[in-house]
């Protein structure tokens, strides 16, 4: 238990878990009183030359003194950290502020001294880089600024680690000493090289669990069945190239193998190193495993065993316990409540999963939460008939679990830079950290395809709370490259579009295909879907082979054309001579012109579907099987790639149709680890006992050697997929054509802009002085206009009517004509409730329409009327931005009224928002029309009102104690717009966890 030392209250909110260069993880926290015996054994551990570096002289020993010194902490002008693995000290850093003249010092000094030690056999894991972000992060918020380091020439490792952090330095030498100076201000440089140290050490954490030298397997019963048995058998079955290691407490003293696998009571038994454990126990035995597998160096787990978050109160502090242990040990989980994961590269072959089939080797990346919907999205890239055909493959399959510390941002990190993973698909049940999500999602949609579904959060997913709807985080995403669909039939179709074929230079589609009907309703559905469809060609249902090559070759020639969609119906008497002979065709025409993308919407054609993967797949041809009597491998499945779901409508939610998931796995043992879903029954894995099976004689010490996995596509082939609807088809081209269209603007994503009249620190003064009177407050009229005002808006006068002669004296302030509105919560913005009247030329018109209002809606002390000057006659909108906890900073916009109450047809952008994105951001919603001259009307100027939206967004991204402004309503005229009403709300900002140092989700 940490105690409070010297004057300040121990500091918790500075202990994190961090992942390191290499993978693994580390705890940094403050030092404390208590750890004096741990300060002297990792010191002891630590070679001569690192002492020598740190305190210019021989040092062997620390003295009494030294330990009091570097335990003994303020946690203000003296603070000490260190990174900790097992609870034992591997690297340490301390600061201590200092004056003028280098000597110790108090407030308001903004300048320490900074000092660190790591231990030799942690050193080059950049266990340093992550205490100097963390000691930085630490004395930015007691008030340091700059940080001052002496450092011996020949300690190149610390002046690297100094010199590399991206922070403006100073760099000077005396009397043999480097002194380095340097302010820790984040800056973007400092943070680029922080993003990038995280990418690195991310990716590598999960490649860690994905490539695995080694793999065992906690929990393997005796006899076969039940989840860890089954887990060992997947393994052998796809022919992982490592060594693998059957652990079970319950094993007998002589056994020595199960199925040709070295069998261990324990894994501290193990004789070699194990990278990766798959832990499929009881959860109450599951922390006893993992403190062997801790001490026995295991880099990683995957957790399948059930009982945690998803089960309770009792279970979310369980799960909690085992992140807090397993990263005790540097070690990251997959799991708890897992499906497993998969690896399908020849040189690993891991099948670490519940999933009884090896997937076929593609390029295609897999991220699921749920294993349910793992298990179907798996069946549909695996399955043949009734669906798409194509690309088939994946190249890894993650199913998280509960995701209580893998999370789909790791994933993405790994895959950014993988080269063999073209595509992207996730399956989001909750976004951990929506601002950190945004981020990677833009950057990897910038290299590659990335296709999101998002179902709902169900128990074990403890996220932080948005206040913002599911459309506004659909459109942020959307924002970010994200492609956003509904349901994980077009997430599959999707995916199978993009992995293989181009992406499409515009949104001109080309119908061709032996169907009239067919043809008519592929181009009513691109329609609906806001592509540029030419006419349809009709070749006639007597359309030969060679006449669709001809066709099809003539509209991949014709530069009006960025992408074109094939239909096929069957013709009487035909087989599967004549499916081969067009699915040849078609493919030998799409080589012809390798830029633009060919899909194919086909009706009952399963030949054909099968023919167009034949037509150019490397894998098995279509009917290759197991061996009669032996156990189905993944080399043995056909490579036709289909996705199940016939249905021409598909499927309407982000649930797996009836019918599409595999036979499940074997079931769990009572309170054992149990797959998702399923009701746990069957022979326990673990720990009871059963008859001893028999060893296969000659079998090896490792693994015998598990069936290769057919090759999946040559990267580059032209797979043509074909969708069983032309909805499907035409829904998955539109995604393509916008991501496409994102890629294109993502390499020019404009300027945020200045302004010359803008006022930032008289705004910042303003800010700090209303806050001075509280935590949170929404502005009057007059703070508002003057805030505002400081950035170049401008909000008209609204004058305050209490009677009809403050009416008539504020109509002769303002000038006629004038506006007379009712201010009162149910009468606001409701022109069409009669609470707002215009144009008012004269006080007599003005007393009237006063009396008329009291008459109709109650007493003025009711209404709130106020008097306004008329402003240029133009389009309603509305502008607002806000600041939520977990996305950050949203800036949205739409028509006021109805179109954004009703319809809910608004447009939103992360702040800030670039000049591109304002210009987009009007373009975007639905009624955008009605701004450009719909119906004859005059345009109104959208550059006016481009410039508003910017204006408001570099307020906020200014000023993040600025947590909700509201525009409404802001006139847009064909000549600038009007603000007439508008509300601030102040408050301290949310803590931004996006700038600060790299840490893990805390638990």
């Amino acid at each position: 238990m940490q105690t409070s030392s010297d004057r300040h209250e121990y500091p918790a909110h500075w202990e994190a878990d961090v992942v390191l260069r290499d993978g693994g993880t580390a705890r940094i926290r403050p030092i404390t009183a208590e750890d004096a015996d741990r300060l002297v054994s990792f010191y002891e551990q630590v070679s001569d030359e690192s002492k020598y570096y740190r305190f210019f002289a021989p040092y062997p020993r620390l003295s009494a003194k030294d330990v009091h010194r570097f335990t003994h902490h303020d946690f203000v002008d003296r603070v000490g950290l260190a990174a900790t693995i097992g609870g034992e000290f591997i690297a340490t850093v301390r600061y201590d502020r200092v004056g003028a003249y280098g000597m110790p010092a108090s407030g308001p000094s903004d300048e320490a001294e900074v000092a660190f030690l790591v231990q030799d056999a942690h050193q080059g894991r950049g266990v340093a880089s992550a205490l100097l972000e963390h000691i930085a992060a630490v004395a930015r918020e007691r008030g340091i600024r700059r940080f001052t380091a002496e450092v011996l020439p020949a300690n190149t490792k610390m002046i690297k680690v100094f010199t590399d952090a991206g922070y403006t330095q100073k760099r000077s030498f005396e009397d043999g000493v480097v002194r380095l100076e340097f302010d820790i201000e984040p800056t973007d440089r400092s943070l680029a090289v922080q993003r990038a140290r995280e990418q690195r050490a991310e990716a590598r954490s999960v490649r860690r669990l994905l490539v695995p030298g080694s793999v065992a397997v906690v929990g393997v019963g005796r006899v076969p069945g039940g989840v860890g048995r089954s887990v060992l058998d997947h393994l052998r079955t796809a022919g992982f190239t490592g060594r693998l290691y059957a652990v079970n407490r319950a094993f007998g003293e002589d056994r020595e193998w199960i199925d040709g696998v070295p069998a261990h009571r324990s894994v501290r038994d193990i004789d070699g190193p194990v990278d990766l454990a798959v832990v499929a126990v009881p959860a109450e035995h599951v922390p006893e495993v993992v403190a062997e597998c801790g001490e026995h160096g295991v880099q990683g787990l995957v957790v399948i065993s059930a009982g945690y978050a998803e089960s309770g109160p009792e279970g979310r502090e369980r799960q909690r316990a085992l992140v807090r242990q397993a990263r005790a040990y540097g070690m990251r989980i997959i799991g708890p409540n897992a499906f497993g994961i998969v690896n399908t590269s020849p040189d690993v072959r891991l099948n670490a999963s519940l999933a009884p089939e090896m997937p076929r080797p593609g390029r295609i990346g897999l991220f699921a939460q749920s294993g349910a919907i793992g298990i179907a999205l798996l069946s549909r890239l695996h399955r043949r008939g009734g669906g798409v055909t194509g690309v088939t493959g994946v190249s890894t399959f993650v199913s998280a679990g509960n995701r209580a510390d893998v999370s789909g941002n790791d994933v993405l990190q790994y895959w950014y830079d993988d080269p063999d993973t073209d595509v992207a698909l996730m399956y989001l049940e909750t976004i951990g950290n929506p601002r950190k999500f945004t981020r990677l999602a833009r950057r990897t949609a910038a290299v590659k395809p990335l296709v999101v579904v998002q179902g709902g959060a169900p128990l074990g997913h403890a996220v932080r709370a948005t206040r913002l709807p599911h459309a506004t985080v659909s459109a942020l995403l959307r924002q970010a490259g994200v492609i956003r669909v509904d349901t994980i039939t077009e997430l599959v179709d999707t995916g199978l579009l993009l992995a293989r074929q181009p992406l499409p230079q515009g949104p001109r589609v080309a119908i061709l295909g032996n169907s009239e009907s067919l043809g008519v309703l592929t181009y009513d559905r691109c329609l609906a879907e806001g592509l540029r469809p030419q006419q349809p060609q009709d070749l006639t249902t007597a359309a030969s082979a060679e006449d669709f090559r001809a066709a099809l070759a003539r509209a991949l020639a014709d530069d009006a054309t960025d992408a074109v969609v094939v239909t096929a119906i069957p013709a009487v008497g035909e087989g599967a001579a004549e499916d081969a002979a067009l699915a040849e065709a078609l493919r030998s025409a799409a080589e012809a012109v390798p830029g633009k993308p060919v899909l194919v919407v086909h009706v009952e054609l399963g030949g054909l579907a099968e023919a167009l993967s034949a037509a150019a797949s490397t894998g098995p041809a279509a009917g290759t099987g197991p061996v009669s009597g032996t156990a189905p491998h993944a080399g043995a499945v056909p490579y036709v790639g289909t996705v199940a779901g016939g249905s021409a409508a598909g499927s309407t939610s982000a649930v797996a149709e009836p019918g599409t998931a595999p036979a499940p796995p074997p079931p769990a043992v009572p309170g054992a680890a149990s797959v998702p879903g399923r009701s746990p029954s069957g022979p326990a894995p673990y720990p009871r006992t059963a008859p001893e099976a028999r060893h296969r004689p000659g079998a090896a010490p490792g693994l015998p050697p598990g069936p290769t996995p057919g090759p999946g596509p040559r990267p580059g082939t032209r797979l043509i997929p074909a969708y069983p609807a032309a909805e499907r088809a035409v829904r998955a081209l539109a995604e393509a054509v916008r991501y496409g269209q994102w890629r294109r603007d993502a390499a020019d994503p404009g300027k945020v802009p200045e302004y010359d009249d803008i006022d930032e620190k008289g705004a910042a003064a303003l800010i700090d002085r209303l806050l001075a009177h509280g935590q949170a407050l929404t502005l009057g009229a007059d703070e508002t206009c003057e805030l505002l005002g400081r950035y170049g808006v401008h909000v008209q006068r609204a004058l305050a009517a209490p009677t009809p002669d403050a009416a008539a004296e504020a109509a002769r302030a303002l000038g006629y004509p004038v506006a007379l509105k009712a201010t009162a919560p149910h009468l606001r913005h409701r022109a069409d409730l009669g609470g707002v009247r215009l144009d008012l030329a004269d006080e007599e018109q003005l007393r009237r329409t006063y009396a008329e209002l009291t008459e109709l809606f109650g007493k003025p002390e009711e209404l709130r009327p106020v008097v306004q000057a008329m402003v240029p006659r133009g389009v309603d909108t509305v502008v607002r931005a806000v600041i939520d906890p977990a996305a950050g900073a949203v800036l949205s916009f739409g028509l006021a009224g109805a179109p954004s109450q009703l319809l809910d047809d608004m447009a939103h952008r992360l702040v800030p928002v670039t000049d591109r994105e304002a210009t987009s951001m009007i373009r975007s919603i639905r009624t955008a029309p009605l701004l450009f001259g719909w119906r004859g009307s005059a345009p109104v100027d959208t550059l006016a009102l481009e410039e508003l939206l910017l204006r408001v967004s570099r307020l906020v991204d200014d000023h993040p104690e600025v947590v909700a402004i509201t525009l409404e309503p802001v006139v847009v005229a064909p000549r600038g717009v009007s603000v007439l009403g508008a509300g601030v709300r102040l408050a301290p900002p949310p803590a931004r966890d996006d700038l600060g140092p790299r840490t893990l989700p805390a638990y």
